[in-house]
């Protein structure tokens, strides 16, 4: 299905990754590839289908969403400030400085809009599923959303985690991998072969759809589909491209963690703008 509010989306992930280019440049730290590859489907999320309230952040039957590979944290906080839960001018200002609201990871503790400090791997999943089911005893008719990276998903307890989200039958449970092939050290191929993540994810219960990470067209329906499955945990597996956005980032492992320099900023931010 093609959907009107496209141009719309597409005009805001560039700004946003704008956003996260700026904050990691100027801090001299963070992750820029990891954070560009996911940002289409989080601008999705945010500006087109999640429910929530910036003045009423804790409103019980708001929709969540979970950062679990939270050294992407630069694209969710670009995110939080755009839509209002703090003022975007920390961005620059704040990001990784001691004592900052906005740390190298997310903290739940010090950030308005995050709902799980996460940061050490393979835990975010284990959190959703705990929502999930909260929500479902106290009769909440609101959504989890869970944001996975491929190289984080050879963690152990991502697996626990999947086999009890299908056990539950958490159809209140949507989560995504963002399935870049690249991780810190190589690619996740060479780190660790996970072979058919399809295969892998409905071996464990769960419905499984595979998409293009940056196409929002793909991106939306399968978020559309993902509602209408009943009695089932659903995995969205989202193909991008690590460095989405500018050209000599792309697929490219140094920016996983990388911070570019003078003249790659430069360069960068003409390619996005």
């Amino acid at each position: 299905m093609v959907h009107n509010d496209i141009p719309v989306l597409e005009k805001k992930a560039k700004k946003l990754r704008r956003d996260v280019l700026e904050m990691v440049y100027r801090a001299k730290s963070g992750h820029l590839g990891g954070s560009f590859s996911m940002i289409d489907v989080l601008t999705a999320l945010f500006y087109h289908e999640m429910q929530y309230d910036v003045q009423n952040p804790k409103k019980p039957d708001r929709d969540r969403f979970i950062l679990s590979k939270g050294h992407t944290a630069p694209a969710l906080y670009a995110i939080l400030a755009d839509v209002g839960f703090f003022p975007e001018n920390l961005l620059i200002n704040s990001y990784r400085r001691m004592n900052s609201v906005l740390q190298g990871h997310p903290d739940m503790k010090k950030t308005p809009g995050i709902e799980m400090t996460s940061g050490s791997l393979g835990i975010g999943l284990s959190a959703a599923n705990g929502m999930a089911m909260g929500n479902r005893y106290q009769d909440i008719r609101s959504r989890i959303y869970c944001m996975l990276g491929d190289g984080e998903i050879e963690e152990g307890q991502i697996w626990e985690a999947a086999a009890a989200a299908a056990h539950y039958q958490l159809d209140n449970l949507i989560a995504f991998i963002d399935k870049n092939g690249l991780q810190n050290d190589d690619t996740t191929f060479k780190v660790k072969n996970m072979f058919d993540l399809a295969d892998k994810w409905s071996a464990f219960g769960w419905h499984v759809i595979e998409i293009n990470g940056h196409d929002f067209n793909e991106i939306i329906d399968a978020i559309d589909k993902a509602k209408e499955i009943k009695h089932k945990p659903v995995m969205i597996i989202c193909n991008t491209i690590k460095g989405k956005g500018v050209s000599f980032m792309e697929n490219v492992i140094e920016f996983h963690g990388k911070t570019p320099t003078e003249d790659e900023y430069k360069q960068a931010m003409k390619e996005l703008s």
